[in-house]
């Protein structure tokens, strides 16, 4: 992704989650726009108005209440203007269950939350540093899961 400005969404249930995952963005020395959602719905609502610049990327939590992530994933996928989006799925979940699952609805890259602001740090940036059109074009189940 190398653009000017990359337009980052990230739909988090949890506070302080949103709060570090900013902070982390912040700190990166990437030019980003990072809008943020408390549950799945807000984030569907914000994808659906047709009058808004599309994100670069969506970080998606898996455990949200209202609409969850899977839910997202699949409206996203399921949507024909939002269908080629990059979701990088980024949860607390390490079941393989939730792995497999939304590695087969599409998303791009499973994230687990990392445990230290740093790790978090390195690995927010290394998914934006990712050559998207590359990744994608070779995803399979050894690159889906980001591992650090």
């Amino acid at each position: 992704m190398k653009k000017e400005l990359l337009h980052i969404v990230l739909a988090d249930d949890d506070a302080d989650d949103r709060m570090l995952f900013a902070d982390a963005v912040d700190e990166i020395d990437i030019t980003t726009s990072l809008k943020v959602f408390k549950h799945g719905q807000e984030l569907m609502d914000y994808l659906m108005d047709e009058s808004v610049l599309l994100p670069d990327i969506v970080f998606l939590d898996l455990n949200m209440p209202i609409k969850n992530g899977m839910q997202c994933l699949k409206e996203i996928r399921q949507t024909p203007h939002l269908a080629a989006l990059c979701v990088a799925i980024y949860s607390t979940s390490s079941s393989e269950q939730d792995i497999e699952e939304t590695f087969v609805k599409g998303a791009n890259i499973y994230i687990n939350k990392p445990t230290s602001f740093t790790k978090l740090k390195r690995t927010v940036e290394k998914v934006l540093r990712l050559n998207w059109q590359y990744h994608t074009a070779n995803l399979n189940k050894h690159n889906f899961l980001l591992r650090l």
